[in-house]
């Protein structure tokens, strides 16, 4: 039966909307009822960067604007009733009990607005009977945020000498004795008299769980197979269809405590728009599709490699973390990443080497990605002086980070690589899809409202590009003869490979996907 999901998606936009209160109300509904962002993602089945969207700039639509309304008008109603109840005369709250310290509920739910805490992820956070080791200062913190105690006012979170008192927030029961202690010997020692080479971050405590995400994957992929009664085939495709949901809630799991927060939905500008509906944007992401003109003579045994995991490698690359900036006549920054309207140089190399830039008929300037132009810098240098310098025109841009997605990847990895160890074949898949549908969704797709980064998803598939095009850069250095580059993944070599390439199922292998017999002026396969 065919996948009626977009059908249903486009049903569910036409008619009248569901009426929602202004951006700011609808935040102030929620921290008056005290949700987290999170805890009304997990009521709607998004994540809490969408929640956070929804209280800015962004409208929900179709089935999830009505849910979402329905939540808005209930905690509007609800907060309502309990304003009346306390305005009525005579009628006085009763008091809460008073609960001894040790029965006292280890978490409070309490949800901090990102922007003054700086989590930028909206978390509950949890208050600590026992202060721990705050994750930034190392100091004793009453709070735990995202599972790492830290402090939440930063003027409590430096390293300048202070009381014991002063260095817990006074909202915090007082630190334990042995806590207490410990910090005023702590405070006692004089600077001078600490050793200069240790660093002065949170101890490392004994028998500690691991902290990082939860095993989001395991517990899907367990739950699919358990409702299909083990059905595999069943359960497969059950995980398939809300890949791109579960892939989200995975990437905002792996952000929680994050250096950088993510900005989903940026301007953009139009160079990264469809021109029509059907048609694509300007952006030119330097696809390999070269085949080698000519082979040395005689006969020759041709391996086709497959490169495992293009597109999960290609997630550690330079993204840009904001709204791209625009600019003219300057040189390229490392600092930053985006998008860079170029000219790009004279390849001297085809009969041996794909154009970096891959095959383009077009001569003249093209708007390439950051991928590609650090690609054609780095070629152009000392090092290897393959060809000129690109010349940049104007640029779009925003400062970046090589690891932004750096967790959310090496998550998927490690679970990819357990499922190829365990013989697990629904996981494996599972997660293939997952980052697929990730990267091609994250630009103008009806299947991921979450994230509009269309920047994002060039930059990713340039960068897998990239990274074939080193490897077929590599098997030329070390005297492999280069036949065949298309796509992401796909490499055809003439000698002995294994010298130059690990054989295997991990992403930094490679396996063979054929072998085939050619010779010189046949100019195919045979």
């Amino acid at each position: 039966m065919p996948d009626f999901d977009a059908i249903d998606s486009l049903l569910a936009a036409v008619g009248p909307e569901a009426g929602l209160p202004a951006p700011g109300a609808r935040r102030e509904l929620r921290e008056q009822a005290r949700l987290s962002k999170a805890q009304v993602a997990r009521a709607l089945g998004v994540s809490p960067s969408t929640v956070a969207g929804w209280e800015g700039t962004r409208e929900p639509s179709g089935e999830i604007r009505t849910r979402y309304a329905y939540l808005l008008d209930g905690l509007a109603a609800k907060l309502a009733v309990e304003s009346e109840s306390e305005s009525e005369p005579g009628s006085e709250p009763e008091p809460d009990p008073v609960q001894e310290p040790e029965e006292a509920p280890a978490a409070a739910a309490v949800s901090p607005d990102p922007e003054e805490d700086g989590s930028g992820e909206g978390d509950d956070v949890e208050s600590l009977a026992v202060p721990e080791p705050c994750v930034l200062c190392g100091r004793p913190a009453g709070s735990r945020v995202a599972g790492f105690a830290q402090h939440l006012d930063p003027a409590d979170c430096r390293a300048v000498t202070r009381t014991a008192s002063q260095a817990v927030p006074q909202a915090v029961a007082a630190p334990a004795p042995e806590a207490a202690e410990a910090l005023a010997r702590q405070e006692a020692t004089p600077r001078t008299a600490r050793p200069s080479g240790r660093s002065q971050g949170p101890a490392r405590r004994a028998f500690q769980e691991p902290s990082g995400p939860a095993d989001l994957i395991g517990e899907a992929v367990r739950a699919a197979l358990s409702e299909h009664q083990g059905d595999v085939e069943a359960a497969t495709a059950a995980l398939l269809k809300r890949a791109i949901p579960d892939a989200m809630r995975l990437l905002d799991e792996t952000r929680k405590g994050a250096r950088y927060d993510i900005v989903a939905h940026p301007w953009i500008p139009d160079i990264l728009r469809k021109q029509t509906s059907r048609g694509a944007d300007q952006i030119w992401e330097a696809r390999p599709k070269w085949t080698r003109h000519e082979l040395p003579p005689g006969r020759h045994e041709v391996t086709a490699l497959d490169v495992n995991g293009a597109y999960l490698s290609a997630l550690k690359t330079h993204l840009p973390l904001g709204q791209l900036e625009h600019s003219a006549g300057l040189a390229h920054d490392r600092r930053r990443a985006g998008v860079h309207l170029i000219t790009p140089p004279v390849w001297e190399h085809e009969a041996v080497l794909p154009n970096p830039i891959g095959q383009r008929d077009e001569p003249g300037p093209l708007w390439v990605t950051e991928p590609t132009l650090r690609l054609l810098l780095r070629l152009s240098g000392p090092k290897y002086g393959l060809c000129a310098p690109p010349e940049i025109h104007e640029s779009y841009t925003s400062g970046a980070t090589e690891n932004l997605l750096e967790k959310f990847r090496v998550a998927l990895k490690d679970a990819r690589d357990a499922a190829i160890a365990a013989g697990d074949e629904v996981t494996l898949e599972y997660v293939k899809a997952m980052y697929s549908k990730f990267v091609s969704t994250m630009g103008e797709s009806n299947y991921n409202r979450e994230l509009y980064r269309p920047d994002w998803m060039h930059i990713i598939r340039s960068q897998a590009f990239a990274n074939l095009w080193m490897k077929a850069l590599k098997a030329h250095d070390e005297g492999l003869t280069v036949v065949r580059a298309m796509g992401t993944d796909e490499l055809h070599v003439i000698g002995d490979w294994r010298r130059v390439f690990a054989e295997g199922r991990g992403v930094t292998e490679v396996k063979v996907k054929d072998a085939y017999a050619a010779a010189a002026g046949t100019g195919e396969g045979e």
